[in-house]
């Protein structure tokens, strides 16, 4: 009985553990884990896919020097036509952190219909600058501002267009000839000056009235005259100082293109039309260079056209 009293009781303590399932919840954060992965693993293909050569350039540039992009400005991405725009000071960029220049050639990102609509606004500013100074020129010249109403200068489609017409008293030619008057031949020296102020290719085109010729279209006719007329002012364009090769084309028009279409026997009808041409309207030209050969017996527009 001694021995049974200073025996050591001994206590077994057993704890019951519960769970959900097999694995308890553990297996939902390994799932979420994997779901997020896999979410940033598709993104990342994504933005690879639709990432231009250029972005993908400034991107890796970046990582390789990104205390370089946070001095001196930028994202690192540096595509500044981006939604998130690249930052940085440099204007001229379209694509990566570089310039244009720095990038290879295959590489170089071009907005041609961009640089079209550049190129062609600063053709429209350069040719209303020559029509203010052929203005100019007419207004401070005593000889010439007598004849400002037979000068008509606008902008059309094909580009700046100077019109030198008769007046009832006051004719550019000795009647039915293609002889210039001396004033004809002071208004075409000073334009012809002006016009070397631009690179532009010129077009001459002469006109008529209506009135016919007593011979009929079978012998000389207006058109004849009239393309005589135009070549005729083309020589003394390039007498008072216009350079020669400027000249793409030269066209007598009759009284097929009326200036005054309900009196087709106003004197306003006979006129020099001289069009500095844009861009445009020289590759059209270009694109149909046609010679036209005219004789006597033949009564269509005579062309004389630079090759």
């Amino acid at each position: 009985m001694a021995d049974e009293a200073t025996r050591p009781i001994i206590v077994v303590k057993r704890i019951k553990k519960s769970g959900g399932g097999h694995h308890g919840g553990a297996w939902k954060i390994a799932y979420a884990d994997f779901v997020t992965a896999m979410m940033s693993f598709f993104l990342l293909m994504w933005l690879l896919g639709s990432t231009s050569q250029g972005d993908l350039n400034g991107i890796a540039e970046y990582f390789k020097t990104p205390l370089k992009v946070s001095l001196g400005g930028g994202s690192g991405s540096g595509d500044s036509s981006h939604v998130i725009k690249g930052g940085g000071t440099d204007l001229t960029r379209s694509a990566g952190q570089r310039k244009q220049g720095d990038l290879p050639v295959e590489k170089r990102t071009i907005n041609i219909k961009a640089a079209r609509a550049e190129v062609k606004r600063a053709e429209l500013v350069r040719l209303r600058a020559l029509k203010d100074s052929i203005e100019k020129t007419i207004e401070a010249s005593p000889t010439l501002s007598q004849y400002r109403p037979q000068m008509l200068l606008d902008i059309t489609e094909d580009g700046l267009r100077v019109q030198i017409v008769d007046a009832q008293n006051r004719p550019m030619f000795a009647s039915g000839r293609a002889v210039l008057q001396p004033y004809m031949r002071d208004i075409l020296h000073e334009v012809g000056k002006a016009l070397n102020n631009v690179s532009n290719k010129i077009s001459l085109s002469g006109h008529t009235d209506a009135a016919p010729y007593a011979g009929g279209e079978r012998g000389y006719s207006n058109w004849e005259l009239s393309a005589d007329r135009a070549n005729a002012s083309r020589r003394e364009l390039i007498a008072g100082g216009m350079d020669g090769a400027k000249v793409l084309r030269v066209v007598g028009l009759s009284s097929a293109v009326l200036y005054d279409k309900s009196d087709a026997l106003n004197p306003i009808n006979r006129r020099i039309s001289i069009i500095v041409m844009n861009k445009d309207a020289e590759d059209s030209i270009a694109r149909d260079r046609v010679m036209v050969e005219v004789s006597n017996d033949t009564p269509l527009e005579r062309v004389f056209q630079q090759p």
